[in-house]
């Protein structure tokens, strides 16, 4: 007679399962903000909107919700190289949050899901404290989520993240590239690295190299895995800076996060038709690690401009007159260094080179 079966024998431990969701419910509640309402052992999140309560300064009175998903890709797979998984959470709620920036949104709540083949609830409690710590420098508040053990799904030891982003912006206020006009200045905001596109390409560049994972790297003043698990820039108080000094005026026309595709094919995104933008070359500081792997990769420069982001997390499109005290009040207020790198031209939805 066969043994009987279990779940725990399938692969699913109940009770370890019970103390990783014991570890999750204080980096929930650091993220809350007083619209977060609490349901105990509830199956969903709740979220108050008051519109009593001036969101991004300003009152709401068409109010149009946002929503955005992504996940990290290829990069979580350097992070279980090297056994670091505070920061990969940060980069899962960024790619979502600055996705809904682009609308012109603030970023309200976020939900994650968190897949294994194994419970661990230590590692789960590290990728769900970067998760928090990413809401909190959002300004957004994390109210649920799932974690799913999936046996025989992921190999030992590997996970997968997905990121869920709710946000709200007024219906006249919404970033639809409609108010974009030749002579449009394009501001370029820095990115804090290689963020989390292009991995697939900088793995095998590394790969390649024979260089390990905490091998210090002299021309990066860093390790390997320290660069490329560098998280990425979230850009919510840089915009609610920029709109809470430009009261009245409505200074931004456009926004495009600069993802798979880099400055090649994002920025096209938001122009409306029968316009162009050129981009300046020279006219911003690229870090060094995308020459770094240029060198190492033989790279050329149409590739890496296509696949990475070169520097360039985020890029608005504003009046002209406003440019220059937008990039001031970016790089002396809000602390990330910003730089005009182009115009608005007539063209056909496409960016060019000075």
């Amino acid at each position: 007679m066969s043994e009987s079966l279990d779940y725990r024998s399938a692969g699913v431990d109940l009770n370890t399962y019970e103390e990783t969701m014991s570890r999750l419910p204080p980096l929930m509640r650091r993220t809350f903000s007083p619209r977060v309402i609490e349901w105990k052992d509830g199956f969903a999140g709740l979220f108050r909107l008051d519109d009593q309560i001036g969101l991004l300064s300003r009152t709401y009175r068409d109010p149009v919700l946002v929503a955005s998903t992504d996940g990290v890709g290829t990069k979580l797979k350097v992070a279980v190289a090297a056994g670091r998984h505070g920061t990969v959470g940060i980069d899962l709620v960024a790619m979502s949050v600055n996705d809904c920036l682009c609308a012109g949104a603030e970023p309200l709540i976020f939900l994650d899901y968190v897949a294994m083949s194994k419970d661990d609830p230590a590692l789960t409690a590290e990728i769900v404290r970067g998760i928090s710590d990413g809401c909190i420098e959002a300004e957004c508040s994390l109210i649920g989520g799932e974690t799913a053990i999936l046996p025989e799904f992921y190999q030992p030891g590997e996970y997968d993240l997905a990121g869920f982003c709710l946000g709200v912006v007024d219906r006249k206020q919404i970033l639809d590239g409609k108010e974009i006009r030749r002579g449009d200045k394009v501001i370029g905001l820095a990115s804090s690295g290689l963020h989390s596109n292009g991995y697939s390409l900088a793995r095998k560049i590394v790969e390649r190299s024979g260089l390990a994972l905490d091998a210090r790297v002299e021309a990066l003043g860093k390790t390997v895995a320290d660069e490329l698990l560098e998280p990425t820039r979230i850009y919510t108080r840089p915009l609610k800076t920029i709109r809470r000094n430009y009261r009245v005026k409505k200074t931004i026309h456009g926004v495009a996060h600069i993802t798979g595709g880099g400055l090649i094919d994002n920025p096209p995104r938001v122009l409306p038709e029968g316009l162009a933008i050129r981009l300046e070359r020279g006219s911003w500081q690229i870090p060094p690690v995308f020459r770094w792997l240029q060198g190492l990769g033989g790279i050329p420069d149409p590739e890496m401009f296509r696949v990475f982001n070169m520097g360039i997390g985020l890029v608005l499109i504003v009046a002209e007159y406003y440019a220059d005290s937008i990039v001031r009040h970016l790089n002396q207020k809000a602390a990330v260094p910003s730089w005009i790198i182009g115009e608005v031209i007539a063209g056909d939805r496409d960016v060019l080179w000075a």
